[in-house]
């Protein structure tokens, strides 16, 4: 009933606002400190929180892929000189990166991947967030509280984190479907990883998907696929993702995709 539902979603909300530190004024802005010093959440995603003040932005930086002395090594080997990720972080200014797709496209380990590299930002998953903050997995939220107090609270978890700079966050595939979300994320650079229906059935069998708990699961991913497609090509850099590619590949795509979209616009 929608009685049951408020109440789920004043539950989660409760749940999220304690762990993630809320101020009583709903138009308070809301901090991570508390957070970060007790390494409660942010551990979470296997990141140790450091502050990122180190990054200043230089304009003298240039696009290292268009450049390649900026990478190469002068001794003649064929190792990189730099990480052409630690050249993007003063590129991006401070500017937040939101990893945006399906389940199983690999957002929480390429966005991770990315965040060590670049060295002065850090890392949040606004799924483990979620978790650590409500005591319970994903699944265990679907079926406990419903697919709705789900998204309310995935929302919450959003608003306290998009208020920082210099943060990689991996967010839920279906969290862009909101649009209060969609305004959020649009004041970093997203980042749209897009993998094949098939090959994301492949990486998630035997895992527990709360939306794909039908008869015909890839009918069901196909279908959610097409749903989210619209606002998933408004990212501002699409990455597309082959089979048998490593992290590590996905992370260089990426990295060398936000290079040239800066260089772009």
């Amino acid at each position: 009933t929608m009685m049951t539902h408020q109440r789920a979603s004043l539950l989660l909300a409760l749940l999220i606002g304690s762990a993630l530190s809320f101020a009583p004024s709903p138009h308070t802005t809301v901090t991570l400190r508390r957070i970060q010093q007790s390494q409660t959440i942010l551990n979470a995603g296997g990141f140790e929180w450091e502050d990122p003040t180190s990054d200043e932005a230089d304009p003298g930086v240039e696009n290292p892929y268009k450049n390649p002395s900026l990478l190469k090594s002068t001794d003649g080997d064929d190792s990189l000189k730099v990480d052409p990720a630690r050249l993007l972080s003063p590129r991006l200014r401070g500017c937040n990166l939101y990893f945006i797709g399906m389940m199983g496209s690999g957002k929480s380990t390429v966005g991770d991947l990315v965040a060590r590299r670049m060295g002065t930002y850090n890392f949040l998953d606004t799924d483990t967030i979620l978790e650590r903050a409500a005591g319970m997995s994903i699944p265990e939220v679907f079926e406990a509280e419903g697919e709705e107090a789900f998204r309310v609270a995935e929302a919450q978890v959003l608003d306290s984190v998009h208020a920082h700079v210099r943060i990689v966050v991996s967010t839920g595939g279906g969290l862009v479907m909101r649009n209060q979300n969609w305004s959020k994320l649009q004041t970093g650079l997203v980042v749209y990883l897009k993998v094949d229906p098939e090959v994301i059935m492949k990486r998630i069998e035997g895992t527990d998907r709360p939306l794909l708990q039908t008869d015909n699961p890839l009918e069901t991913l196909q279908k959610l696929t097409e749903e989210r497609k619209e606002r998933y090509e408004q990212a501002d850099v699409t990455v597309e993702i082959e089979e048998g590619m490593s992290v590590e590949d996905v992370a260089d795509k990426c990295v060398r995709a936000l290079h040239d979209f800066i260089d772009d616009n």
